[in-house]
């Protein structure tokens, strides 16, 4: 369903977004981490499964990272190796500039074999030296655009300094791209600012909106708010402090993302912009798992209750 809903650019895709174990994981623990993923997920009404690929970008600034950086499995590799019997689509991120245009071929041809779709993001750090530009590897992809779906990563942190997210979303759709997979919301201002000028410019030039789907994360902790500002992330001084004032963090969160969500639930219904959510759990904390959980479920009824989704009721009808 992942793939007509994109194609059709059907309103309410739900996604979930992990990171892979750690590289040096032995197979053993790799396969219980996978085994446990997939129980959580069984009864998850979502569309696709996101696996991130885990960069260090230690070189973007020059403050501390909260957490230590430790490379993770390749997400192709977790993926098809220990989540295939998952029956959901997976979304593979992958930073082109990496690899050179026969790797990305090769890589392309593999996630084609497993119905997997892939995400170009980019290079860890400005200066990395590129092998392969995003408008080839898109290129590269293109063989595939009959039978495949391609995305990128859209930044509202980005737009509200440079104010060219809608410039830089419309290049990529000229390339092939039809859905973007957002950073972090916390900030629903600069969200929305994204959506009003990406419908101004499509009305404009008279194209079709692509589909924006909103990551949305549950914090907590103190240290996992810091980390997501490290990356970028903007939390507004008022929700910062409503986090840290509160008796359950965790809970509080959880809310906060709910109220994103409905709010942009709205706000894109009114400008015609197709639009789902991810779900990301990249903690390794039970219970920010269990609430990521929770909010993928409580988004999904949000989702049906607006018209959006249909039910799992209404999925096994039309099927």
């Amino acid at each position: 369903m992942f793939l007509e809903k994109i194609k059709s650019a059907e309103s309410g895709v739900l996604l979930y977004g992990i990171t892979p174990p750690k590289a040096n994981t032995e197979p053993e623990r790799i396969a219980e981490i996978a085994r446990k993923t997939m129980e959580r997920l069984a009864n998850l009404d979502i569309d696709a499964l996101v696996v991130y690929d885990v960069q260090d970008e230690s070189a973007r600034t020059a403050d501390e990272r909260p957490f230590p950086f430790l490379t993770a499995l390749d997400p192709l590799v977790f993926a098809s190796g220990y989540l295939e019997s998952l029956p959901l689509p997976k979304i593979i991120y992958r930073p082109a500039g990496k690899f050179s245009a026969d790797e990305l071929a090769d890589w392309l041809e593999t996630l084609h074999e497993h119905t997997f779709y892939p995400v170009f993001v980019g290079v860890p750090v400005p200066d990395y030296p590129v092998k392969t530009s995003l408008p080839d590897a898109y290129q590269i992809w293109s063989k595939h655009r009959d039978t495949s779906v391609i995305g990128a990563v859209t930044i509202p942190e980005r737009h509200h300094l440079l104010n060219d997210e809608d410039v830089r979303i419309l290049d990529k759709m000229s390339c092939g791209v039809s859905y973007f997979i957002s950073q972090c919301v916390f900030n629903l201002d600069y969200a929305r600012q994204v959506i009003d000028d990406l419908a101004l410019r499509c009305n404009r030039q008279q194209t079709a909106p692509p589909t924006i789907i909103f990551t949305l994360t549950a914090c907590g902790s103190v240290k996992t708010l810091q980390f997501m500002e490290w990356l970028g992330i903007h939390v507004p001084d008022t929700l910062k402090e409503e986090l840290k004032r509160s008796e359950d963090m965790l809970d509080k969160s959880v809310r906060l993302c709910l109220d994103i969500a409905s709010a942009l639930i709205t706000y894109c219904t009114e400008r015609s912009i197709p639009f789902g959510f991810n779900i990301e759990s990249v903690a390794i904390r039970k219970a920010e798992i269990e609430a990521s959980i929770e909010l993928a479920n409580r988004i999904g009824q949000m989702l049906r209750e607006k018209g959006v989704r249909k039910s799992l009721q209404e999925k096994r009808y039309a099927a």
